[in-house]
C-alpha cells in the first residue's frame, strides 16, 4: 500500500525501511490502536500523519497516509465489521447525511436512507462496542486517498454525454464488487477549494481537495505522481475529479454511553 503514501507527499523511490525506523524511534503511540510500541503516528503537520502497524503474530510492519479532519459527517450504519486479523479496525458502511437534524447517536427510522452511501474504515475501532444497531448514526472524521482516477477536468469533459448534468452535482457509491478492497467508493466531485500543505520529511507538495457533497465536504488526497502517469492533469477549483478512493479516519462522536450496572446492596 506503499502507493497510498505517494498522496500525502512520499515520492515513489520512497525507501520504506528508513521511514519505518524513523516512525518507531520519532513517532508517538496511536491512540486506540493497541501495544505502543506495535503502534505508532508520525505527524507531519497541518493534520497530515503517516501511521505505522504491526498485528500480532507479523513480521512486517505497514505504513499508511493520515489525515485529522476537521469536519464530522454523521453517517447512519448499515454494516459495521470489526477485522479478526486487524482489532483495531472496523469497516463502516453506512448511508452519509441521514435526515434527523440532531446530534449524533439517535437511530433513524427503518428505510430512511441519507444523502449518499459510503464505505470508510474507523482506526480506532476499540472505541465501538462489538455490535452496533442498524442505522444507528455516528460522526466519523475521514479523508480519502486515491487509488485510481479516472478523470480531472470541466464538467464538460465527462464522456458520457447523457450523464452529464447528474454528474453536476456529487456522485459516490461504494464499490458493489465482493472481490474489491474494503473501505473504497467511487466518486464524482466537484473540486470547491484546494488547501497547498507540505510533506515536511520529503519537502514534497500536498494537494488536499475539498470537494462539494452534501452537508459536510468530502476531503480527498491524491498522487501527483500517479496524475502525472496516466495524463491527468493537476485538479483546479471548479474542476471535477472522477475516480476510487480509499477513506478511512476515526470516530468523532455518536457512541453509545456504557451504563454501569448496579452495585449490589449490602447491610
Amino acid at each position: 500500500m506503499d502507493f497510498l503514501l505517494e498522496c500525502i507527499g512520499f515520492p515513489p523511490d520512497l525507501d520504506h525501511e528508513a521511514l519505518v525506523d524513523q516512525v518507531v524511534q520519532e513517532g508517538d503511540p496511536a491512540p486506540w490502536r493497541g501495544d505502543p510500541q506495535e503502534h505508532r503516528t508520525l505527524a507531519l503537520g497541518a493534520g497530515l500523519e503517516v501511521r505505522l502497524d504491526r498485528e500480532e503474530g507479523k513480521d512486517f510492519w505497514t505504513l499508511l497516509p493520515h489525515y485529522r479532519s476537521p469536519h464530522r459527517l454523521r453517517m447512519g450504519i448499515e454494516t459495521l465489521n470489526h477485522v479478526p486479523d486487524s482489532p483495531f479496525d472496523a469497516l463502516l458502511t453506512g448511508w452519509a447525511c441521514p435526515p434527523n437534524p440532531g446530534d449524533p447517536g439517535p437511530l433513524l427510522q427503518p428505510g430512511e436512507p441519507g444523502a449518499y452511501r459510503l464505505a470508510t474504515w474507523l482506526v480506532d475501532a476499540q472505541r465501538l462496542p462489538p455490535h452496533m444497531p442498524i442505522n444507528h448514526v455516528l460522526a466519523v472524521s475521514i479523508a480519502g486517498f486515491a487509488l485510481h482516477v479516472d478523470y480531472v477536468g470541466p464538467n464538460e469533459g465527462v464522456c458520457d454525454p447523457s450523464i452529464l448534468e447528474q454528474r453536476r452535482g456529487a456522485f459516490v457509491a461504494p464499490l458493489g464488487d465482493p472481490s474489491a478492497p474494503g473501505g473504497c467508493s467511487d466518486v464524482s466531485l466537484r473540486v470547491r477549494s484546494i488547501q497547498h500543505l507540505r510533506n515536511p520529511l520529503t519537502g514534497q507538495a500536498v494537494d488536499l481537495l475539498v470537494t462539494d457533497a452534501p452537508e459536510r465536504p468530502l476531503l480527498l488526497f491524491v498522487s501527483p505522481w500517479q496524475l502525472e502517469e496516466h495524463g491527468q492533469p493537476p485538479p483546479r477549483p471548479g474542476w471535477r475529479i472522477e475516480g476510487t478512493f480509499l477513506f478511512s479516519g476515526t470516530v468523532t462522536g455518536g457512541v453509545p454511553v456504557r451504563r454501569r450496572t448496579k452495585a449490589a446492596a449490602f447491610g
